[in-house]
Order: C-alpha cells, then structure tokens, then sequence
C-alpha cells in the first residue's frame, strides 16, 4: 500500500514537472532584450552613434568558453608557480603576524613573555 501511493507521488510529480516545462517553453520563445539592447543602443542612436561589430566577436561557437578556459590554464599556473610565495611568507613572519588565544596558551605554557 505504501509503494503505490509512493509510485503515485512521483508520477504526479513528474507530470507538474513536465507541465512546468513545457509552460515555460511556450512563452520563453519571447526574445527579452538585455541592458545593452535597451538602454546602450537607445542612447547610442540617439546620439548618432550605430552598433557595429566587435572586435573579437564571442558569440561564435565556443569561442568563449576557450577564453575562460585559457584564463583559468594561466591563472593556475600562476597560482601554482608562486604558491611557494603565497605560503611560505606566512610562516617566516611568524612575529609579526597576529597572534592568536593559541599562540598566547602556547606561550604562557612555555613562560614566555607575551607582547600585546
């Protein structure tokens, strides 16, 4: 008794879900303009200036995606050859860094003066 009104769950619940979708397609067909069609081109032909075709055109294929993919190919390989930098400079200023309640226990214990 238990599984069919399960089974009837999900079969309700895989018939809104297709309901929604299918709503939600008939009227995404709109296209809805962007700020740049909006509002950059309204006052770009109002001051005499027409859009013209960028430079490097992104909308080409996955031309895009290559791009964010060779700048996260270089910013980890940045990352990664100064990641020696990054961390290692923590550890050496061990004194000038802030010290934590730990550091201060650690201390106290040892009979070390603690400078504020």
């Amino acid at each position: 008794m238990r599984s069919v009104k399960g089974i009837k769950l999900i079969i309700i619940f895989l018939l809104f879900t297709i309901h929604c979708l299918l709503f939600a397609a008939a009227f995404a067909s709109e296209k809805w303009p962007g700020v740049d069609e909006s509002v950059v081109e309204k006052y770009a032909k109002e001051h005499g200036r027409e859009a013209r075709e960028p430079l490097i055109n992104t909308d080409q294929g996955d031309l895009l995606l290559f791009v964010f993919l060779l700048a996260g190919a270089v910013g980890g390989f940045v990352a990664g050859y100064y990641w020696r930098a990054l961390t290692e400079e923590r550890t050496k200023n061990k004194d000038q860094r802030t010290q934590t309640k730990e550091d201060v226990n650690v201390a106290l214990s040892r009979g070390q003066r603690v400078s504020n």
